[in-house]
């Protein structure tokens, strides 16, 4: 998968924003980080294009964003941005609340689990 090269600010803003993880992003990215999940490489807010997005997975490729309260304010923004996001890369992009992350974790994992191994229906 061929990114566009970051801009330098989007990297140093990459990693300021690991700095500042949000309870929900610390407790996913202690289950998925050094290949706890299904052996796969993560990375946390990862430059994609103009983007930087919460998590990254490569083979199978998928984006996980996880979004808090403010993201209620922004719901065009982030359709936008997803929708480009799929079409610019063909990356799937997973959408979880802080909630599911937070309350019941287990659920989540089968939703990302889902969202990296679809089964095909006959």
């Amino acid at each position: 998968m061929d990114f566009h090269k970051p801009l330098p600010h989007a990297v140093k803003h990459a990693q300021e924003l690991r700095k500042r993880a949000t309870p929900a992003e610390k407790a996913l990215w202690n289950l998925v980080r050094n290949r706890k999940f299904h052996g796969l490489k993560f990375r946390r807010q990862a430059p994609v294009g103009r983007c930087i997005v919460d998590f990254l997975c490569s083979k199978p490729w998928l984006i996980i964003e996880l979004d808090g309260p403010i993201h209620d304010f922004s719901i065009p923004e982030d359709t936008d941005r997803t929708i480009a996001i799929r079409e610019d890369y063909n990356i799937p992009v997973l959408r979880l609340r802080n909630e599911e992350v937070l309350h019941d974790i287990q659920k989540a994992l089968q939703k990302i689990e889902r969202a990296l191994f679809p089964i095909d229906a006959p």
